[in-house]
């Protein structure tokens, strides 16, 4: 199983995801998806080998993943300050893999029904969503 981990900005939600996938999940192949170096960098500190950066790198491991995860803005354009891109958005939210994200107030985005929680807890209900 192929699970992309894709955040923006400095990367701490998604490293929060790789390193509790890495943990629960061994076997699977994890690939840190940045939208800066930064974003990727901090990502792979988190348990993975496997890291790209960028538009181009969003859109093509978008089609290989079989699970994305990451924060609510990647699926929004021009969320995060700008960093996600219309293109990355689109990839992502047509992709065939199964979307998991994790509801952050920062995106400006309320979704109603959610609860306000700590990360580690919605990081640790991603990474039981995912269950191999």
């Amino acid at each position: 199983m192929k699970i992309m981990i894709m955040d923006g900005q400095g990367g701490g939600v998604g490293r929060s995801l790789v390193e509790e996938l890495h943990k629960a999940y061994p076997e699977a192949e994890l690939i840190a998806v940045g939208t800066n170096a930064v974003a990727t960098a901090n990502m792979m500190r988190g348990g993975t080998a496997l890291g790209a950066t960028g538009e181009n790198a969003v859109i093509y491991n978008s089609r290989q993943a079989d699970v994305i995860a990451g924060p609510i803005g990647i699926v929004m354009a021009n969320a995060m300050l700008g960093e996600i891109t219309p293109k990355m958005a689109e990839a992502v939210s047509s992709s065939e893999a199964e979307i998991v994200l994790i509801p952050m107030s920062r995106c400006n985005a309320s979704v109603m029904g959610v609860e306000s929680r700590k990360l580690s807890d919605y990081v640790k209900e991603a990474v039981e969503k995912i269950g191999l």
